[in-house]
């Protein structure tokens, strides 16, 4: 094995040598290279995962509030445009932990609790495989409910006279 290093002593190159003449392979410094640098991950990284594990589960029909589906129906109808994954999410990132706050609407007749509980799984699961970070907490407010086809919301009737 030889060492070569500049004076300063900043910079090592180690080659190991197997047999006469063999070069095994050269490393440059020392420690765990998962461990030189940083990785920062954004919020929006980390709603857009929540978004689509959210949206994969059975019973909720829609992500945001009433005002941010409307306004993304529109932008939805924009050529070229992409739906928002983001749409009814808001994460907090910090180093190693996250906490997300959804906006769902459920259809009728799911049972809202289960819908709940499969939501906040389905988002801690992917979040955490897919960024390293603990999930701290998932807050969950259902903010509507999809009437079946044909159903009238009592908002939307006209008034009696």
């Amino acid at each position: 094995m030889t060492d070569t290093g500049t004076e300063q002593g900043t910079s090592t190159t180690t080659t190991t040598i197997d047999a006469p003449g063999k070069q095994l392979g050269t490393r440059r410094g020392t420690g765990d290279p998962a461990t030189r640098g940083r990785t920062t991950i954004a919020d929006g990284v980390v709603a857009k995962i929540a978004g689509m594990a959210a949206r994969d589960v059975v019973g909720v029909h829609a992500m945001g509030s009433g005002l941010a589906r409307t306004f993304g129906a529109v932008r939805d109808r924009v050529p070229g445009a992409s739906k928002s994954a983001t749409r009814g999410v808001k994460a907090e990132v910090g180093e190693v932990q996250t906490a997300l706050d959804l906006e769902i609407v459920v259809e009728y007749g799911v049972s809202i609790a289960d819908v709940s509980r499969t939501v906040r799984e389905n988002v801690i699961a992917a979040v955490e495989r897919m960024t390293g970070l603990e999930v701290v907490e998932v807050n969950i407010n259902v903010g509507d409910v999809n009437l079946p086809e044909g159903e009238e919301d009592d908002d939307e009737r006209p008034p009696l006279q």
